[in-house]
């Protein structure tokens, strides 16, 4: 009797909705429809994938909307355009990332392409790789020529970013200097890399001469696309700081300079140090300010106040355009490849170590 009553119950329970594995069977039933379809037009993988989504999308939304009513076939339809949208998001990101692997480890792999640079390397030596010779010549004076350059950058940026930060949140009243200073960080935020790398070049070559070209004023121009990224994040960050915390500093007597600087941005360093994050990746993979700043070298140069300097953008743009050997291109494209998989390992070791800073130095919670 137990049992029955209980069977009874249940059946109540789930009267109006569909069984666990009818929208599996719809799925299956629009894989079909929407294999049928691609066929129809020429079959490939991707006209399947989008044929079977709508497929799937109609018929669950129409079989809900029957068995469960008009309220629960709403929210399923939006919930599956939710679902949709990010992996349409996501698609993009893991189609760039499984290519530039594929693509990329076996150049990465190889045995002198983080330890050499392309001095000294020629068509000769690409033309030898068709008949089973090594791939010579590396990545190593690009990967330094980034690292200066942007550390440069990093240095000059970080701090006029944070300190006009703290001035529009901290001290000023919202008037003309400040409207003035987040019309001009606004504007510069939207300006085309190459018209950075000019002013940088202008204005080293008024100083210097004409025709100066180092590693340095590449480090300006990257800049001058580091700063607004810097100023606004930096900006949004410490306005989230409560004002309790503020004014509580205050009451205990503490100086308004020692309150942010022990109070306000610890509490916000985690998000200032993921803007800084997102300030270099903005600008470590630019070509355009480089080539003209910069200038291309296929040797290592570590000082960066004088000389040509090469960058990973900078190696993989000649590499493409410029094969060592035209008639050989596949070392080329290798290095490109493997400089890319590079350029995108130094940006995540980049985020890692930012979230570690922030770690370090949030406040401490807890006894």
């Amino acid at each position: 009797m137990a049992n029955a009553t209980l069977t009874r119950n249940k059946s109540q329970l789930t009267r109006g909705q569909l069984p666990p594995y009818a929208l599996w069977l719809v799925l299956v039933g629009a894989a079909i429809l929407g294999a049928a379809l691609s066929a129809l037009i020429g079959f490939n993988p991707v006209g399947f994938v989008i044929f079977t989504a709508i497929f799937f999308v109609i018929a669950a939304t129409i079989a809900t909307r029957v068995v469960e009513g008009g309220r629960k076939a709403s929210n399923r339809f939006i919930t599956f355009l939710v679902y949709g949208s990010f992996i349409i998001a996501v698609l993009p990101l893991v189609s760039v990332i499984w290519i530039v692997l594929q693509k990329g480890v076996p150049g990465l792999l190889d045995p002198g392409f983080l330890n050499t640079s392309m001095n000294g390397v020629t068509g000769v030596e690409d033309n030898a790789t068709a008949t089973g010779g090594p791939v010579l010549g590396g990545a190593y004076h690009a990967i330094i020529g980034t690292l200066l350059i942007t550390l440069w950058a990093t240095i000059i940026s970080v701090p006029i970013g944070l300190l006009t930060a703290v001035y529009l949140v901290e001290y000023s009243k919202g008037g003309p200097l400040a409207r003035a200073i987040t019309f001009f960080v606004d504007v510069m935020t939207g300006i085309p890399s190459i018209v950075a790398g000019l002013f940088s070049v202008a204005l080293f070559g008024v100083i210097f001469g004409p025709g100066t070209k180092t590693g340095f004023v590449a480090a300006v121009a990257l800049s001058v696309l580091m700063i607004p990224v810097v100023v606004r994040s930096s900006e949004e960050m410490l306005k989230i700081v409560p004002n309790e915390l503020r004014e509580a500093s205050y009451a205990l007597g503490v100086r308004k300079w020692r309150t942010i600087t022990k109070v306000v941005i610890p509490t916000a360093i985690s998000g200032i140090a993921s803007g800084v994050a997102l300030a270099i990746a903005r600008v470590i993979g630019e070509t355009a300010p480089i080539l003209v700043t910069a200038g291309f070298a296929t040797s290592i140069n570590f000082n960066a106040f004088a000389g040509w300097m090469a960058s990973l953008p900078t190696f993989i743009y000649t590499q493409i355009l410029n094969p060592t050997s035209p008639n050989t291109i596949g070392p080329s494209d290798q290095r490109a490849w493997a400089a890319a998989l590079v350029l995108i390992i130094i940006v995540m070791l980049l985020n890692l170590i930012a979230r570690l800073i922030a770690r370090i130095f949030a406040p401490k919670t807890g006894r």
